[in-house]
């Protein structure tokens, strides 16, 4: 049986494949298992490259999306406007149909979870983020070359901020900016829902201008854990070099 470890470029930082600290997710998890047992209905791994210089921070699986495919963001509508963005960008290549065997990679980029197992009406409790922080956690602490974070919607921007610490003091609101103590630099956008879309609350052009600034942030600066000099991020010592560094465009 595939377990989410044997499918991340970060094993040691997943949760096992029946986690049981969120009692309610796990109900839904089981039920999900008998009504659709070819699903994927277990926690979402990371997906991407282990030395990315780029992390996208998202806020849950999917029902139809992530826990049926097992891939974050795939096989939603959320995925379509995301993924077509990586690909813009030249922070994926192939392509993306919208299941998990497609041909699609990440380019310098990972995609992470607030929460790693699929909520009822896609609304975590407040326990069940705090619970699965320490995933997001983990994660980052083993992707030492990510000097950038995009946090998409306000759920995933407080996960990312704490893990910084960074919270209370970095609010949520399309196109911040903060900067971690160890320099790495946390943006966040509106997510790119259905909702948010169709009502005009995010535009297409709103969410690539927010991977347009991050991919500036990472030409600035191709060295791990620089040291940051404001908060438009201006390196005070740059140079050097790392796998996963940013197209030049």
């Amino acid at each position: 049986m595939v377990v989410p470890a044997d499918l991340s470029p970060i094993p040691r930082a997943e949760a096992p494949r029946d986690c049981p600290l969120c009692p309610r997710l796990v109900r839904l998890r089981e039920e999900l298992r008998s009504e659709h047992p070819d699903w994927w209905n277990a926690p979402v791994p990371a997906f991407g490259q282990r030395d990315a210089w780029l992390a996208v921070v998202g806020l849950a699986p999917g029902r139809k999306g992530a826990n049926r495919t097992g891939r974050p963001f795939t096989g939603d509508y959320s995925g379509e406007i995301f993924y077509s963005t990586l690909l813009r960008f030249g922070l994926a290549r192939g392509s993306y149909c919208g299941e998990a065997t497609d041909e699609l990679r990440l380019e310098g980029v990972v995609v992470l979870n607030a929460v790693k197992c699929l909520p009822p009406a896609n609304k975590p409790t407040p326990e069940e983020i705090g619970t699965c922080s320490h995933y997001l956690e983990a994660s980052l602490m083993n992707l030492p070359d990510v000097r950038v974070v995009i946090a998409l919607g306000q759920i995933a921007h407080v996960a990312a901020a704490k893990a910084f610490g960074l919270w209370p003091k970095s609010k949520f609101a399309h196109g911040a900016e903060a900067v971690a103590a160890d320099g790495r630099v946390l943006l966040s956008t509106y997510h790119c829902s259905r909702q948010n879309t169709n009502t005009g609350r995010l535009s297409r052009e709103m969410f690539e201008r927010v991977f347009e600034r991050a991919l500036e942030i990472g030409r600035l600066t191709r060295q791990p854990n620089a040291i940051w000099s404001s908060e438009r991020a201006s390196p005070r010592s740059p140079g050097g070099s790392s796998s996963g560094h940013p197209p030049e465009r």
